[in-house]
């Protein structure tokens, strides 16, 4: 029998754990899981709707990878379905969001926009209809 996959988690890393941590419980309503790692270290997760997300510690002098061009490999987003897309874009900027491209069409029935948190991470809000 093959092996059954499933998600599980995203990991970010960040130079600014809470500062990335309240970004997330500020804009999108995360709620922050502070917690204590096996070897002592403090460690913060967040739990948004279910979706799990950890966050690392980098060191201040870590490089921020450029915004790629595109097309590019690697990671591009993550996605986060909506249900009405400009209620969801006028709370997001009312909590201080930024966004690298407005809402837009992209298909019958399928509206995209995208979200520029910290850390050059990219968040696509998506609604199907």
């Amino acid at each position: 029998m093959a092996p059954t996959y499933r998600y599980d988690h995203m990991h970010l890393r960040s130079r600014d754990v809470q500062k990335t941590a309240q970004y997330y419980h500020q804009v999108f309503g995360a709620k922050i899981l502070e917690s204590i790692q096996s070897d002592g270290k403090p460690r913060t997760d967040l739990d948004l709707n279910g979706l799990t997300i950890f966050i690392a510690p980098v060191s201040p002098d870590a490089a921020i990878p450029s915004a790629p061009t595109e097309p590019y490999v690697g990671l591009d987003h993550f996605g986060l379905r909506v249900e009405n897309m400009d209620e969801a874009v006028a709370e997001l900027k009312r909590r201080g969001a930024s966004f690298k491209m407005e809402p837009r069409t992209i298909r019958p029935g399928v509206r995209i926009a995208f979200v520029e948190a910290p850390d050059n991470v990219r968040i696509e809000l998506l609604e199907r209809s």
